[in-house]
């Protein structure tokens, strides 16, 4: 079965960052504005970008990265994967990250945070829960319980004074169609 070609940036990283493999559209998205083809040595970049563009450095103790970033004028979700083999870590860490560019119109954390009193997880979550994700999907990609999303997904509905998951959706479409 062929695949349709993707706009989405992959990236293969060892615990040290660097790149052990990558596809077109991550180089494209990281290295804007210059052009993919005329980079000369697009791992060097590659490992630049990563480290000014994709890791959280709030977190100085650990290896985050952020959960998204702007390329130009594009904004992107960088969803981050540990990858394992048959359920146990490799000896040294190896990292799966995924570049996503959101649509026009989309999820502004910030806004959202100041606008409801959500924190940053919070706020993660709320954006997972409206790309359609279940509680599972949400604690798979947040490396979190799926209890914990659902306490989460609770606080929110407090803070926002709605009683369901849906009710958050509209509430957020609301405030975003509102002037």
């Amino acid at each position: 079965m062929a695949m349709a070609p993707s706009n989405s940036g992959f990236l293969l990283l060892d615990g040290e960052l660097n790149v052990l493999a990558s596809n077109d559209p991550a180089l494209q998205i990281l290295c804007f504005p210059s052009e993919a083809s005329r980079i000369k040595q697009p791992k060097t970049l590659l490992a630049d970008r990563i480290r000014t563009t994709l890791i959280d450095h709030k977190h100085r103790d650990r290896k985050a990265f952020v959960n998204e970033f702007q390329s130009g004028k594009r904004r992107y979700v960088c969803k981050t994967f540990q990858v394992t083999s048959n359920g146990n870590s490799y000896v040294h860490p190896v990292f799966a990250v995924l570049l996503e560019r959101t649509a026009s119109g989309s999820l502004n954390y910030s806004e959202l945070s100041e606008r409801f009193g959500l924190t940053q997880r919070e706020c993660e979550t709320v954006g997972y829960l409206l790309q359609g994700l279940t509680s599972k999907e949400i604690a798979t990609r947040m490396n979190i319980s799926p209890n914990t999303v659902k306490a989460f997904l609770r606080l929110v509905m407090v803070k926002m004074k709605v009683s369901t998951r849906s009710g958050i959706a509209g509430k957020i479409t609301g405030h975003r169609s509102s002037p």
